[in-house]
Formats: structure tokens, sequence, C-alpha cells
């Protein structure tokens, strides 16, 4: 597994467990380590830090251990909103941006986070599909997806081909959706979510090749499977954490799997979900940076990436 995903306070947690004092109580380590790393670059600060846990730390990375393991190509597919969908992320971002910059006035951007969640998680349904988003703008029949209509373009290939397919979203709600647009077209799946009683069931029935597409919740099944059927895995939405989708996509890319795997992440151009591939690199490059000989980026959130991610879509 990775000890450190999205910030240095995991990695104080476990050690806390494990060494209790080797890193000191919380309130030191922030103010020693987490805050002049993360908000700073502070480098003297990172090699300390290091040389702390060396002696505790052994890392073996699935390319160096598991040698025998076929190719895994990852592949970025871009689909532009047009039309009703494109209006309509243009309509959420104008009304998020100026109720997430009214917050932030009366009460700064560490105090106004649910605000500013709550605008991203709008930006991104609208992104993946337009009947996700409930809101007055959504009340008209609900725009066409681009996203989904070029994941059936996808799938009716990869099908033609012989593939046994992955697909993570973290809506279930647009699993649904997607359950729906297979089941008019005759297409046989299984499905894993929350709320899958058998998952057991729903593994098998992939693996013993009853059904040539899985359709997962990243949260219900993105660790723990053996999924090494699978030869291709689309990524529906992009996640903040990079280490979660990577955990996602192992499904397949695994020991035991004999095949090349090919993974799809599906980007709607100029939208919210392209600054979130941003922000995954840079939690990849702290993550890089902590277990190896890298250098840590600076992670400030600030200003200008708040303007950025609600800047308008280009002509």
């Amino acid at each position: 597994g990775t000890p450190l995903e999205n910030h240095l306070g995991e990695l104080w947690s476990q050690f806390h467990f494990l060494l209790p004092g080797l890193l000191g109580d919380e309130k030191t380590f922030n103010s020693g380590f987490r805050g002049p790393i993360e908000k700073q670059g502070d480098e003297l600060r990172r090699a300390l830090l290091i040389r702390r846990i060396k002696p505790f730390l052994l890392r073996r990375t699935k390319d160096k251990v598991a040698k025998e393991l076929p190719p895994k190509t990852e592949m970025v597919r871009t689909v532009e909103l047009a039309g009703a969908q494109r209006d309509l992320y243009e309509t959420v971002r104008l009304a998020m941006d100026k109720k997430v910059r009214d917050e932030i006035a009366k009460k700064g951007v560490a105090r106004s986070q649910i605000v500013i969640l709550e605008a991203l998680l709008k930006l991104r349904q609208v992104c993946c599909d337009p009947r996700l988003v409930k809101s007055g703008a959504a009340t008209k029949p609900a725009a066409s997806s681009a996203k989904l209509t070029e994941l059936i373009e996808m799938l009716d290939a990869l099908l033609e081909e012989g593939r046994k397919i992955l697909i993570f979203s973290q809506f279930t709600s647009m699993l649904a959706l997607i359950e729906a647009e297979l089941a008019a077209r005759g297409i046989a799946y299984a499905l894993l979510t929350g709320d899958t009683r058998d998952r057991a069931a729903a593994v098998r029935s992939f693996q013993h090749g009853e059904v040539p597409i899985f359709l997962i919740s990243l949260k219900a099944g993105g660790v723990g499977l053996n999924l090494t059927a699978a030869d291709t895995v689309i990524h529906y939405d992009p996640w903040w954490n990079p280490a979660a989708e990577n955990q996602a996509s192992d499904r397949a890319w695994r020991i035991g799997q004999d095949k090349p795997v090919f993974v799809y992440k599906l980007i709607a151009k100029g939208t919210l979900e392209e600054k979130i591939q941003a922000l995954q690199q840079k939690k990849a490059d702290l993550a890089r940076a902590m277990l190896s000989d890298g250098v840590a980026q600076d992670l400030k959130i600030t200003q200008d990436d708040l303007q950025a991610i609600f800047a308008p879509l280009q002509e």
C-alpha cells in the first residue's frame, strides 16, 4: 500500500500508532514538518523528516517486485462539452463562483471548505452527466452527456475486440445511468457498489467470463479485489487522490495478470476535471518526495488555484 496519499498528517498517524513519540505529538509535527514542507516547500525540513523515518521504511514498488507483470498503458481521453451541457456547466460555474467568493470574503479560504466542496461537487456532476445535478438549472429536460456518449462509443469498439472492462465512478447515480444504457443495448454487466449484498457473486460472474463489463463504485471496489480477467480499465470521472485511482486500476494490473492492461481516463476538456488532474500531480509529487529522494513541491492552495478552478470554458 501507499503510506502517504494526501498529506503528511497520514504519515504522522501511522508512525504515532507504530512508534509513538518518533515524530512528536501532532501539533509539534504539524508546526515542525507538515507546515514547512507542504506550505513552504522547505527542503531542509523534508530531508530531516526523511532521515528520521528512513530506518523504519522499506519501499518496494510493484515494478521492482513484480517484474513479470505485463505492461500497463495509461491514456487520457478528452471530451468536449457542447450544447446544453456546456451551457449548464457555465451556469453552475458562475453561480458557484459567486457563492464561493462571497463565502471566502466573509470567512476566508480555510473556513469556506464546505461551500467550496459543494461547488466542486456540482461542477463534477455536470461533467459526468447533467442528470446528476439537482438544482433549478436542471428542472428542464436533461441535456445529453458528451462523456456518456463517448463511453458508449468506446465500449462498442472495445467489446468488438473482445476486451474485458472495468468501469469506475465515484457516483453510484452515474453508474445507474450507465447501467440503463447497457441494458437498453442488451449488454451484460456486473455491478458492485456499497449496496451490493453479494460481492463475491458479482466478482465471480466477471472473473468467470459470464459478463464483459464490471461497473464499480470507486469507494466500494477500489481496493481488495482481484479482477485479473480484465484487460481494460476506464475511469469515468477523476478523483482528487491519485493513489485511489491507481489502486483501482491495479484491480486488473496485479500478480496473476497475463495480458497487457489499458487504462483510460475520461476528462472533460477545459473543466474542473483538468484542474483535478493538476492536483493529482501535486499529491503524487508529495508522495514521491517523501518516499524517495525527489523534491517536494509547494502544495499551498492559493487564490490563483480557485481562479483556475472556476475559469470559464474556452471557445
